[in-house]
C-alpha cells in the first residue's frame, strides 16, 4: 500500500504543477479539488466573477484522460437539458434515451445558482447515486464521476440560494480568491499568451484514477480520530447559534476526504491535523445558522473555528 500512497502523492504534485500556469499561486485549491476527486465527492467553488472558477474546473477535466462537459446554468434551463430526454424513434418504433451533458467524467456546472431550484434539483440523484432516472429507467454515468460547480455570491443579482439538500451533496466548498501581488505580476507578464485550460496534457487516465481512489478508501482511520470527527459533528448540532447541524452524510464526507487528504501527503493513515484542515471546507456549507446569528454577522466558518477550539483532538498515537 505504501507504493500506492506514494503514487497518490506524486499525482497530486503533478496535478498542481500542470494546473499552476492556469491558476497561478493556488496549489492549496488544487489539492482540495483533487481531494474531492479521489474521495468520490463533488466540489463547489464559490467566489466572485473573474477569479478563475471556470478555469479550475476546465483544467481538472483536461488533466484526467476522460470525458468532460460544461453546463451553463441559466434561469430558463430545464431539468431535461441536464439529464437528457427520451425521444420517439420512428425507425424502431420505441423511445430512445438521448444522454444529457451530465454523462461525463467531469461535469462543469457553471454558475449553478443562476438556475431555478427545480432545475438545480435535477442534479441531486446523479450527484448521490451516479445515475439518472428518466421515465422510470436508470442510466449510469461514467466512472469516475465528479461535478465541479461554480457559484456566484448569493448577494449578486439573478442568483438563487442552493437548497440544503443539494449543498449537502458537495464534499467540499472552497473559494479561489484574488491572487497575491507576486502572482498577479506573473499573470500580467504572461497575459500576451494566456494558457487555455483545455490544452493541458492529461496527467492520469480514468482507469488509474479509479485504482487510486480504491487505495484512498483503505487509508487507516483510527477509532480516536473517528471519535474526534463525531464530537465535532455533535457540537454543530448542539450549538445555540445553529438551526441545522451537520448531517451523517457530512460526517462521512469528512472521513472520506480526510483519507484522500492524508494520501496526498504520502500517508496511509489519517491524523487529527487532516481533520482540522478539512473541517471548514467540508462542513461549513452544511450548517444553517439561526436568523439571529446571521443578523449578528456570525458565519459558519466562525462557528466551526470556535467548536474546534472547544473540541480537543485525540492524544497519543495517530494509528493503532
Amino acid at each position: 500500500m505504501t507504493d500506492d500512497v506514494t503514487a497518490i502523492r506524486e499525482l497530486g504534485d503533478r496535478m498542481a504543477e500542470a494546473i499552476e500556469p492556469v491558476l497561478v499561486g493556488k496549489a492549496h485549491v488544487v489539492r482540495l479539488a483533487l481531494t474531492a476527486m479521489l474521495s468520490g465527492g463533488h466540489l463547489l467553488v464559490e467566489d466572485n466573477p473573474g477569479t478563475g472558477k471556470t478555469s479550475l474546473a476546465r483544467a481538472l477535466a483536461a488533466c484526467i484522460d476522460g470525458s468532460a462537459s460544461r453546463i451553463q446554468f441559466t434561469p430558463d434551463l430545464l431539468p431535461g437539458d441536464i439529464t437528457g430526454v427520451s425521444i420517439w424513434d420512428q425507425s424502431t418504433g420505441r423511445f430512445r434515451f438521448h444522454e444529457g451533458p451530465v454523462f461525463a467524467n467531469v461535469v462543469l456546472a457553471d454558475e449553478i445558482n443562476r438556475a431555478s431550484p427545480k432545475t438545480q434539483s435535477a442534479m441531486l440523484e446523479v450527484m448521490q447515486e451516479g445515475r439518472v432516472t428518466v421515465d422510470g429507467r436508470p442510466h449510469a454515468v461514467p466512472a469516475p464521476f465528479m461535478v465541479v460547480a461554480t457559484q456566484n455570491p448569493i448577494e449578486q443579482s439573478g442568483t438563487y440560494r442552493l437548497p440544503e439538500a443539494q449543498l449537502d451533496r458537495f464534499a467540499l466548498r472552497t473559494s479561489i480568491g484574488y491572487p497575491d501581488h507576486a502572482s498577479t505580476l506573473r499573470i500580467l507578464e504572461g497575459s500576451a499568451e494566456p494558457v487555455d485550460p483545455a490544452s493541458l496534457a492529461p496527467v492520469v487516465d480514468t482507469a488509474r484514477l479509479r485504482e487510486l481512489a480504491g487505495v484512498v478508501a483503505t487509508v487507516h482511520v483510527d477509532a480516536a480520530v473517528a471519535d474526534y470527527v463525531a464530537r465535532i459533528v455533535d457540537a454543530t448540532r448542539q450549538s445555540g447559534e445553529v438551526r441545522l447541524g451537520v448531517s451523517v452524510r457530512g460526517a462521512l464526507s469528512l472521513v472520506r476526504t480526510a483519507r484522500a487528504y492524508a494520501a496526498l501527503d504520502g500517508r496511509d493513515y489519517v491524523t487529527p491535523d487532516d481533520v482540522k484542515a478539512l473541517v471548514i471546507p467540508v462542513l461549513a456549507h452544511r450548517i444553517v445558522l439561526e436568523p439571529e446569528a446571521e443578523l449578528d454577522g456570525i458565519t459558519q466558518e466562525t462557528i466551526l473555528q470556535q467548536l474546534m477550539l472547544s473540541t480537543p483532538p485525540p492524544r497519543g498515537r495517530d494509528r493503532s
